[in-house]
């Protein structure tokens, strides 16, 4: 499975507009390969770099089996219209929270899993809550990782 954004290249930087310094919008992702047996797909992106540890930007699960990309700026509500549902993010928010290092050049993952089930969790569902209903539920992955550093 691949994931990819027609915004930044695997390991490149990330444009301002998809950041706190601009529109803090999220970035348009697409993906091919995934599982036949997929049932539903959820995404987790996270800066690994933040200096009091992971910073989670993006929770997301429930996203439909036939979906083969999330538009740029999907609103930030807990259910969206294809039904699939965002939780909170390390802001304190629901849905994006864009790139917003304190120093330095940070990397931001985008990981996509490829799930053979949907997920029943509740509208403030974190990460990590995430994680642990995925588990033996994970067909694929996939990851994009962009970069960013504050001017």
């Amino acid at each position: 499975m691949e994931i990819k954004s027609q915004a930044f290249a695997h390991g490149a930087l990330i444009p301002p507009k998809y950041t706190c310094d601009g529109a803090d919008v999220s970035p348009p992702l697409s993906w091919s390969g995934a599982p036949a047996a997929t049932r539903s797909f959820a995404l987790i992106s996270d800066d690994p770099d933040a200096p009091a540890g992971t910073w989670v930007h993006w929770v997301a699960w429930n996203i439909p089996a036939g979906a083969q990309s999330l538009e740029e700026g999907v609103p930030k509500k807990e259910t969206l219209p294809s039904g699939a549902r965002q939780g909170s993010n390390d802001f304190g928010s629901t849905g994006y929270g864009g790139p917003c290092p304190p120093s330095g050049t940070h990397r931001y993952f985008f990981k996509l899993y490829a799930l053979d089930a949907t997920l029943d969790l509740p509208a403030a569902t974190t990460k990590k809550d995430l994680e642990r209903a995925m588990q033996g539920h994970i067909r694929a992955q996939a990851e994009l990782m962009g970069k960013y550093a504050r001017r």
